[in-house]
């Protein structure tokens, strides 16, 4: 079974920098992709970004773009979420996921997601 780990959050200051780090273990095939979701309280969870895992495509909501960037390192089975210049609006708990048959913003393609690490923006 696969287990998704989510680090790096914390709480910044708006206009500062978090990394999240996403950290894969369990016996898995290799996931055809790989995701960044968020979910305040009350409110619907929400696409971030996705990368491919063995091959180029990158993908970003138009609410992130330059300001996030998604990265991978397949020896490590890990995926990362560099976010620069955030906002209180970026404030909400972030979840990796991984696709075993899909790129997609779409999250019930989702297979597998990990527990969610908490990024709080204060103004």
């Amino acid at each position: 079974q696969v287990q998704l780990v989510e680090s790096g959050g914390g709480s910044v200051q708006a206009g500062g920098s978090l990394r999240l780090s996403c950290e894969a273990s369990g016996r898995t095939l290799t996931p055809y992709g790989m995701g960044w979701f968020r979910q305040a309280p009350g409110k619907e969870r929400e696409f971030v970004a996705a990368i491919r895992w063995s091959a180029t495509g990158l993908y970003y909501a138009d609410s992130v773009k330059g300001r996030f960037t998604i990265s991978k390192d397949n020896a490590k089975n890990t995926v990362y979420l560099q976010m620069n210049s955030l906002k209180p609006e970026d404030t909400a708990v972030y979840y990796c996921a991984g696709a075993t048959r899909s790129y997609s913003i779409v999250a019930i393609l989702y297979d597998y997601w990990g527990q969610g690490t908490q990024v709080t923006v204060s103004s």
